[in-house]
């Protein structure tokens, strides 16, 4: 996937990990440096480094969890043998590892070697200091927006993630969403369960079956498809609402309530 930004064109590339974890590496055509963003795992992230002839020179962070962070300190001890320097960017609420520029939405990130600059977004929710690094149309988003779902509530609230969801929806309709995981089939099975007569729906999970039949990645999606298919992001729409209703026993009457019982019987489904 390539993106133009001013003269320099973005290339966003696939490092898979663990069982279903995505580890994006961002390079330009700037200069032969690059960055991770959520290496979970060092001994994948070399492998590519070494078979691009790339130089690893920034890691952005979205949130403390293991299978996101787990790799830095290898990669930390690689880069000083290579004596490259390294400058690890992160969530300033949260604790992690090694992390030299601690970020909140008041910052902006410019990685001068590549020539891009990404804003942060603040998305409390999945953990309490969650961000996300968005530049030009490319979001990197951790746990928080998958293909058809979100990230479990471990240390927020449904309001905060729901509010969190409402910024990332109100991003332009083009924008790429490279999320974390491949959990876009399961979500899907979900989704229909929710909102069986959505059209849209029905025609992206079997568009979605075929790709991962073929072992094809279902990311990156976009906050255009995002908007028509995700019932993390359709909690206003009356249909959301009646299954909340249905499912909950409960009259739903505000996208939170429905936000909140659609969450938590996606957590038991």
């Amino acid at each position: 996937m390539q993106q133009t930004q001013s003269t320099t064109i973005m290339k966003v590339s696939m490092i898979k990990a663990f069982s279903d974890n995505y580890i994006w590496a961002i390079s330009s055509n700037a200069s032969q440096n690059m960055a991770l963003v959520d290496p979970g795992d060092a001994n994948v992230c070399i492998e590519f480094i070494e078979q691009q002839q790339l130089q690893l020179s920034s890691i952005l962070i979205t949130h403390h969890h293991a299978d996101h962070v787990g790799g830095i300190s290898k990669l930390v001890e690689y880069c000083k043998n290579k004596q490259w320097p390294l400058t690890i960017y992160g969530p300033e609420s949260e604790s992690i590892p090694h992390c030299d520029v601690a970020l909140n939405d008041s910052h902006t990130v410019k990685l001068a070697d590549l020539g891009f600059e990404f804003s942060i977004i603040d998305l409390p929710g999945h953990t309490s200091g969650h961000i996300a690094y968005l530049s030009h149309d490319n979001l990197f988003c951790g746990d928080t927006l998958f293909s058809g779902g979100c990230g479990r509530l471990f240390e927020g609230t449904p309001s905060q993630m729901l509010s969190s969801l409402e910024k990332l929806s109100a991003l332009p309709e083009r924008t790429h969403v490279y999320c974390a995981h491949e959990y876009t089939q399961a979500n899907l099975n979900f989704a229909l369960t929710v909102e069986p007569c959505n059209s849209e729906l029905v025609h992206y999970y079997n568009q979605v079956l075929q790709k991962r039949e073929q072992g094809i990645a279902t990311i990156p999606t976009s906050i255009m498809l995002e908007k028509k298919i995700n019932p993390f992001l359709r909690s206003h729409e009356p249909s959301l609402m009646t299954s909340a209703s249905e499912y909950s026993e409960v009259n739903v009457g505000d996208k939170l309530k429905a936000f909140t019982i659609i969450r938590a019987w996606k957590d038991n489904f």
